[in-house]
C-alpha cells in the first residue's frame, strides 16, 4: 500500500496505539531521570559526583541492555519482552523508594534503569515492522517516536512542576511506577501479525 494507506490503516489499529502508549512512558522515564537525576542526588545529600557516575552507568548499561534484547528478541515474543521492561522498571522505581539512598543505592538502580534504556526501542520498531512491514517503517515508527518524545517533555516538565511545588520528586515516582505498569499491561495484547492476516484467519 501507498504510504497514505499504510497510514490510514496504522491509525485504525488499536495495537499501534498501544505501542505509542508504551513509548510514552518511556520517553516520560528517560527525560525525567535525565534532568532531574542530579538535583534527586541533591535531595539525598549525596556528592554531586554521584549523579555523573549514576549517568555513565545508565549509559554503560543501556548499551548492554539494548544489545541484548536485540538478541532476546529474535527468540521471544517482542511484546512480552516489552512488558517485560516496563515492569523492571516499576519494580526499580519501587525498590529505589524503599532503599537507603546511598551511593551505593544510586548506582545500583541506574544499572537496572540502564539495562532498559533504550532496550525499549528494538522490540518496538520490530512490533511495527511485524504489524505494517518494512517499506513505510521509519514513518510509522518515527510516529510512535514522537509520542515518545512527547512523553520525554511531560516527565522534564512535571519534574519541575513537582519540585518547585511540593520541594521532592516523590509523586513523580510515583508517577513513573504508575505509568510504567500500565505500559506493561498496554504492551502484553499487542498483535505480532498484520491486521490482513489476522482478518483472514478470523
Amino acid at each position: 500500500p501507498s504510504l497514505k494507506e499504510q497510514l490510514r490503516i496504522a491509525v485504525r489499529d488499536k495495537s499501534y496505539w498501544l505501542l505509542h502508549a508504551g513509548f510514552f512512558t518511556c520517553g516520560f522515564h528517560i527525560a525525567f531521570l535525565v534532568t532531574h537525576l542530579p538535583t534527586e542526588v541533591q535531595l539525598c545529600d549525596l556528592s554531586p559526583s554521584v549523579s555523573g557516575n549514576a549517568l555513565a552507568i545508565i549509559g554503560l548499561f543501556n548499551i548492554a541492555g539494548s544489545l541484548l534484547i536485540g538478541w532476546m528478541a529474535t527468540r521471544w515474543r517482542m511484546r512480552v519482552l516489552l512488558a517485560g521492561l516496563y515492569a523492571s522498571r516499576a519494580i526499580a522505581i519501587g525498590l529505589y523508594l524503599l532503599a537507603p539512598k546511598t551511593p551505593e543505592t544510586l548506582y545500583l538502580f541506574a544499572a537496572v534503569i540502564g539495562l532498559t534504556w533504550l532496550a525499549t526501542v528494538p522490540p518496538t520498531a520490530g512490533l511495527v515492522a511485524k504489524l505494517f512491514g518494512v517499506k513505510h517503517l521509519a514513518t510509522l515508527f518515527g510516529l510512535t517516536l514522537l509520542s515518545h518524545q512527547i512523553g520525554g517533555f511531560l516527565g522534564a516538565w512535571l519534574g519541575g512542576i513537582a519540585m518547585e511545588s511540593t520541594g521532592s520528586y516523590q509523586w513523580m515516582w510515583y508517577a513513573d511506577m504508575a505509568l510504567a505498569l500500565i505500559a506493561a499491561a498496554v504492551s502484553l495484547p499487542v498483535r505480532e501479525a498484520p491486521p490482513r492476516l489476522v482478518s483472514a484467519a478470523a
